[in-house]
């Protein structure tokens, strides 16, 4: 039988596994396209998955589902999450990816217990905006000129680089978060926007959204939307060493729903 593979999670969050070797239902928790989920115990871990059906659902329910089961099971344990798509095409190639995997997966899981992620976009004018207003057109086929241009777009993307960097900076004061993951890209309308990943304690997460709102306050040239807790899903790393046996098409990015605040 093929499994869909949501998470590896801890075995003991569920005393239930403890009695049974072979999967059995998490019946608090529905799959994609409300299949049965169920918790696949292999060692001190337990795999959520659900029996691998081709359907003709879309992919971006699918993976706002796959988010939601994962999330679900984050409210009662630590979670691992795999990427949308991953297939293990038998129960031998769940076990042995597993067992190959284990010492990574307990020290991934030891490493992000009692933790969460935070979400922050921050979203401001491109600080080259006018700069690329007023440039000329430029002939990309002519030598001179062509070097110019480029020399021009590297400078230009060096300074937004400087201001991701200094914008960075400034949230980690502020939130002192555990890790933090940090990329910037520039919208169609013009504007840069920073994704910022915090880790934090679980515990803290109220005194870290009050830390948000004083935040808003002191950045009043950014717009700021603010979205957790999550899963750990940009802590996560080597999560799985390639499987044997077919797997699906390339997985598509993970769907979140961010709440602005």
């Amino acid at each position: 039988m093929a499994w869909y593979a949501y998470c590896v999670t801890e075995k003991q969050a569920f005393p239930e596994l403890l009695r049974h070797r072979k999967p059995i239902p998490l019946d608090s928790v529905s799959g994609i396209q409300g299949n049965q989920v169920f918790l696949y115990p292999a060692s001190d871990l337990a795999v959520l998955v659900t029996e691998h059906i081709h359907s003709d659902l879309s992919p971006q329910q699918a993976a706002v589902d796959h988010a939601r089961v994962i999330a679900d099971c984050f409210k009662m344990s630590t979670v691992l999450p795999f990427r949308f798509g991953t297939v293990f095409s038998s129960d031998e190639a769940l076990r042995r990816s597993i067992r190959s995997n284990q010492r990574n997966f307990q020290s991934n899981l030891a490493q992000l217990r009692g933790k969460a992620e935070m979400h922050i976009k921050v979203t401001l004018d491109d600080c080259c905006r006018e700069q690329l207003a007023n440039a000329l057109p430029v002939d990309n086929t002519a030598g001179r000129a062509y070097l110019s241009n480029l020399r021009q777009n590297a400078s230009r993307q060096r300074e937004r680089q400087t201001v991701a960097r200094t914008l960075s900076m400034q949230m980690n004061r502020m939130f002192a978060p555990l890790e933090e993951e940090v990329s910037c890209r520039r919208l169609d309308s013009g504007k840069m926007q920073l994704d910022v990943s915090h880790l934090i304690d679980a515990r803290l997460v109220e005194r870290y959204q009050n830390k948000f709102v004083a935040a808003k306050q002191l950045m009043r040239g950014c717009q700021l939307q603010l979205s957790g807790p999550w899963p750990p899903y940009h802590f996560v790393h080597n999560l799985i060493r390639p499987t044997t046996g077919p797997l699906p098409p390339a997985p598509l990015p993970l769907a979140r729903t961010a709440a602005s605040a």
